[in-house]
């Protein structure tokens, strides 16, 4: 079987899937408490989200007046979220966010949903984070909300098959190749419907949570907090996903 990554990279992924991305992946509670959160933290200043997709933060967090800036590599995903109630008070980019061509500073920069993997290699994730130093207010926050690593999750052989989505005509599963040493995971998210069936590859390169802090370091920013959700509860060893909030370092003269 052959290793490569040919047609899994973002763009392709984001074509694909944006007609029934909303379907299987509500935004529901979980983006309004992410948009209540994210508000507290832009206050007044203009907030930029980091691969925008449908809006499914973006579009909460502006209805509760903040002026929100979405960036995102998938003209599809993107057309989608203009089409939407609400959409219009989204200013969208049509770019990656690694290199981050946006004019301007913002108070709020953040990367929901763990998009900021998307970036299949560490290279392009420090240079993300320097990026977004570079476009963050004195003041501003960059905010990532990611899952926590468990390789345990492919077993010995870094293989993973399971469901993800399931209707009365439709299912949707997830099949998945684990590379250890890349930190890498190829997955073809399936969707089986009475219709036909759809694949939607992708690849992402995940990130430990102390690595994510080296990298903010790197970029002269600095951890100042972490929680599991966006509701705030503490972050423990227990813990399956974070939300972790970086500011700019203090600097010593």
């Amino acid at each position: 079987m052959s290793d490569s990554t040919e047609g899994f990279d973002g763009a392709a992924y984001g074509e694909a899937i944006a007609d029934t991305y909303d379907r299987l992946f509500a935004g529901g509670q979980d983006a309004e408490a992410a948009a209540s959160t994210l508000a507290d933290l832009a206050g007044d200043g203009r907030a930029l989200e980091l691969g925008v997709g449908t809006g499914r933060v973006a579009i909460p967090l502006a209805m509760r007046g903040v002026e929100v800036f979405g960036i995102d590599i998938s003209p599809a995903m993107l057309q989608r979220l203009c089409e939407k109630p609400g959409g219009d008070a989204v200013k969208v980019v049509l770019g990656d966010f690694e290199h981050l061509s946006i004019e301007g500073e913002f108070e709020l920069i953040y990367a929901a949903f763990s998009s900021f993997f998307g970036m299949v290699t560490q290279e392009a994730q420090v240079r993300c984070f320097r990026r977004v130093s570079q476009h963050l207010e004195a003041s501003g926050a960059f905010v990532i909300e990611a899952f926590v690593p468990d390789p345990s999750r492919y077993g010995a052989r870094g293989r993973y098959v399971g469901a993800t989505h399931v209707e009365a005509a439709v299912a949707a599963l997830d099949v998945s190749v684990h590379d250890l040493a890349r930190q890498t995971v190829r997955t073809q998210h399936v969707l089986l419907e009475a219709t036909g069936n759809r694949l939607f590859p992708s690849t992402i390169r995940y990130a430990w949570p102390s690595e994510l802090d080296l990298m903010a370091l790197l970029a002269g920013l600095r951890l100042r907090d972490r929680w599991s959700d966006w509701g705030g509860a503490p972050f423990t060893s227990a813990s399956r996903t974070h939300v972790s909030v970086y500011e700019r370092r203090a600097t010593t003269g």
